[in-house]
């Protein structure tokens, strides 16, 4: 983890809050959740989950937004889900991420911290992240550039191991101030896994067994098997906190070793740190994986959303190469659960597997939580993957301000498939809505599908009409997608119906966000631009507007833009200094009826850096607007 002054802000940041969700949809209690499940029900929802997470990629970055090593172990998921379901259509982005990011930055620009190039940077543990990254490229592809990357990174971290304190250990910094689970846990699945794929290799089967005897037999492994999180300065278990992630490591570094050496008691390690995990009341309640975040009333952080799904990763490499049916009904408990409890309307996936929640301590979701979640999909999926599939999607609709006359809103219903054997699938569309509304959609369509791994994805218009009474509040509408073969997927869309429009910046600004550029959120509360990245909101008048204007509480450097269009863009605020301490928070009023022009009355606010280089963009903490008609 890198520490900032950026991500010491952030870090109880709360993100999208799940509320009055997917618990009432639940019938059967957890004890009676199947073992394996259904292998094409497995892959639609890792597809769907898949999708929803890649949605977040910022393709201009070419990483997921404000953090560095979350992205890695995001796109490391992606891979998992590449190589696990044969459904190889984000290969893009991960070539992107790799020629885009593969050089040096400065600090600010990716993750606060500089990177120096090839991935790495004074945080040994994100840098480790990226080299496992790269390793599944590596055998997802089988390009040399990859596993050339993961030496090249490896060396790197080779220059941290350390004898001369506690005996051994990989430092998680560059200023070798700890040694830690998650760090070395990397260093051993790393070097055993460049060991297994370079020909001949003897010196990274060297590295792997010596910091595996050094970690096996160290002092962060406790009497019951579990890892704490590092050693103090003593070279002593400093009794910190058992997270997830170190225990899912400890599992894959133990596994790889046993690969490279057929040495049975790396194994059966394995299985004691996994075995040690999954004892009711040390990293599960009520049969459910747990980060001790997770509890009511603590605080999540941007690092621990995304350590539950490292742990399934390598639990799911366990069942694969043990076949025990311990482990894969205890995949199948958190995948059923996932799905069932902890997923909203429009597939997003929660921090609490559970689905718990309160009004104090909402479930939050955001692409980490759906990366994490969907680790735990993928490893539901059988190895040998599954003969069918079939999934379905709807764009979420923008804000609707009503205006005395019915609103029509128009989104995008997707439907994907796959067969084993080429087949005609038709795949029948039933639609639920509010009393009162009128979605306008096909009854059916017709999928032409040539079998293997292709996925074949069809996009249907789909219009929604509000009636001009309908209340203030979010709306749910849904489409189940079914087909003969007992095959069901229902798609959700949340419309926001507002006649005020005042929301705070990060926490309640979801509707009406149009596009994030590599955004952040802090917990003041505030969306923040830095650097290269932005955001914009988008604002739907009704069609009668003729004046309208914002007043935007507004923070630090920013630039902020007003547009009719979302492309031609006109500069209407700048702050000169370079202001660190938020000194400059105050309310602006901007008069926005220049910019009802357009071939609708939307009228766009992008915010983001007046100076690039230091990392302390616009910073919004509240917005609200007004409008008129006549």
């Amino acid at each position: 983890m890198t520490m900032t002054r950026r991500t010491l802000a952030t870090l109880s940041a709360a993100a999208v809050p799940i509320l009055g969700l997917a618990p009432a949809a639940w019938s059967a209690p957890p004890g009676s959740l199947s073992a394996g499940g259904d292998a094409s029900r497995a892959l639609s929802r890792a597809r769907a989950a898949a999708e929803v997470l890649m949605a977040d990629y910022d393709p201009d970055k070419a990483w997921f937004p404000s953090s560095w090593w979350n992205s890695a172990v995001a796109l490391q998921t992606i891979g998992d889900y590449m190589l696990r379901s044969g459904d190889l259509r984000f290969l893009d982005q991960l070539e992107r991420t790799f020629e885009r990011n593969k050089g040096p930055f400065p600090a600010g620009e990716l993750s606060g911290d500089e990177i120096y190039g090839s991935f790495c940077s004074r945080a040994i543990d994100d840098s480790g992240w990226w080299a496992l990254t790269w390793m599944r490229a590596y055998d997802l592809t089988g390009e040399q550039k990859h596993l050339d990357m993961a030496v090249t990174i490896g060396e790197f971290m080779s220059d941290f191991w350390d004898p001369s304190t506690c005996g051994g250990g990989i430092w998680w910094d560059e200023e070798r101030t700890y040694k830690n689970a998650v760090t070395n846990g990397q260093w051993i699945r790393l070097t055993a896994q460049l060991h297994a794929r370079i020909p001949g290799d003897r010196q990274w089967l060297e590295r792997a067994l010596e910091a595996w005897e050094w970690y096996a037999h160290g002092a962060m492994i406790g009497e019951d098997g579990l890892l704490n999180d590092g050693l103090t300065d003593a070279c002593e278990n400093n009794h910190d906190r058992v997270y997830t992630y170190n225990q899912g490591l400890a599992i894959g570094g133990a596994l790889e070793l046993w690969r490279a050496t057929g040495d049975e008691t790396q194994l059966e390690r394995a299985r004691c740190f996994a075995d040690s995990a999954l004892a009711e009341g040390a990293l599960v309640e009520d049969g459910i994986l747990v980060e001790w975040t997770d509890a009511l009333g603590e605080s999540t952080n941007d690092n621990h959303k995304q350590f539950k799904g490292i742990f399934l990763r390598y639990l799911m490499d366990l069942a694969d190469t043990t076949g025990d049916a311990r482990y894969r009904e205890f995949v199948a408990r958190q995948a059923a659960s996932i799905w069932e409890r902890d997923r909203t309307l429009d597939g997003r996936l929660g921090v609490r597997w559970s689905g718990e929640e309160s009004a104090d301590s909402p479930n939050v979701a955001d692409w980490r939580t759906q990366a994490s979640a969907l680790s735990a999909l993928i490893a539901d999926l059988p190895a040998d993957g599954a003969d069918s599939s079939l999934t379905a999607a709807l764009t979420q609709p923008s804000v609707v301000i009503p205006d005395g006359e019915p609103t029509a809103s128009s989104l995008q219903l997707e439907v994907t498939a796959t067969t084993a054997a080429a087949r005609k699938l038709v795949v029948h569309l039933e639609v639920e809505a509010p009393d009162g509304w009128i979605v306008d959609l096909a009854s059916r369509i017709r999928l032409d599908l040539p079998g293997g791994d292709a996925v074949v994805a069809v996009e249907l218009p789909l219009t929604v009409t509000i009636p001009p009474d309908a209340a203030d509040g979010v709306h749910e509408i849904s489409v189940r997608a079914r087909t003969s073969a007992q095959q069901d997927f229902t798609a959700g869309a949340r419309v926001v119906v507002a006649r005020e429009i005042a929301f705070a910046g990060g926490t309640e600004d979801g509707p009406w966000l149009w596009e994030d550029r590599g955004s952040g959120v802090t917990d003041e509360p505030g969306r923040f631009a830095d650097g290269t990245s932005s955001f914009t909101y988008r604002f739907p008048f009704p069609a009668g507007t003729t004046t309208a204007q914002a007043t935007v509480t507004i923070s630090n450097q920013f630039v902020v833009e007003l547009s009719a269009d979302g492309s031609e863009w006109t500069s209407v605020l700048r702050e000169t200094e370079q202001i660190r301490d938020a000194s400059n928070r105050g309310d602006r009023t901007l008069d926005l009826t220049p910019y009802l022009g357009g071939e609708d009355k939307d009228v766009y606010l992008r915010v983001s850096d007046a100076f690039a280089e230091d990392g302390w963009g616009g910073q919004v903490h509240r917005v609200t607007a007004e409008h008129s008609a006549g």
